[in-house]
């Protein structure tokens, strides 16, 4: 499964590139704004850190717009992927990027329909929001694995990208149920990392190797 970090926010990108977990990143308004930097010149940035597929969303609703929108932003970089809502002219403009040669994420998710829609579209990726089907006392994880059968059903190259990814359960349930992409905000990637046992076990070496009274430099 492919790790992309789910932030604008060009320290945490760097930290975690350096780690080699990554394969690419999502972006949207809201964490454009969080991140606070020019929307054009941060992507710009991120695509020169991160090799893989960097999101950026168009904003606009309408598909002429939403089209004019995608040609500038894949101008950017040649690993810039562009992102459309799941409407009806999102799906338009997917259609048309795609067949550009363009990638196109097609995010706002929340329907296993609406995802065998953005496959029939073209679509690069889709992005299913797990976390806000559960804030809503739906099971966001069945979603995606409804949607994991019908691309397996019919051979889809859409690429199911779990997102609004909330804890580390999320990432393993996606993985768990065959999902190519899961997106992670960089507090959840840095759970993953964490277990007890880990540094209790950590611990007690550190404690044992002191006592040797010894030093590798």
């Amino acid at each position: 499964m492919k790790f992309f970090v789910d932030t604008a926010n060009l320290d945490d990108i760097r930290e975690l590139a350096a780690t080699g977990l990554l394969d690419g990143v999502t972006t949207n308004p809201s964490l454009i704004k969080k991140a606070g930097g020019d929307f054009l010149e941060t992507i710009a940035e991120i695509c020169r850190i991160v090799d893989g597929p960097v999101s950026a969303e168009t904003v606009a609703t309408d598909h002429e717009t939403m089209l004019a929108e995608g040609h500038k932003l894949a101008g950017i970089a040649e690993n810039v992927t562009i992102k459309v809502p799941l409407t009806m002219d999102g799906l338009k403009t997917c259609k048309v990027l795609t067949g550009e040669g363009t990638k196109v994420n097609v995010t706002l998710c929340f329907s296993a329909n609406q995802a065998l829609l953005a496959a029939k579209a073209g679509a690069s990726f889709i992005s299913p929001f797990v976390g806000r089907h559960d804030d809503v006392s739906q099971d966001g994880m069945a979603m995606v694995e409804d949607i994991r059968t019908i691309y397996d059903n019919y051979d889809f190259e859409t690429e199911i990208l779990v997102a609004s990814v909330r804890h580390p359960l999320h990432v393993l349930e996606a993985a768990l149920m065959g999902a190519d992409v899961v997106t992670v905000p960089p507090e959840v990637i840095r759970k993953l990392v964490n277990h007890p046992l880990t540094d209790k076990g950590l611990d007690a070496f550190l404690k044992d190797w002191a006592d040797t009274g010894q030093s590798i430099l």
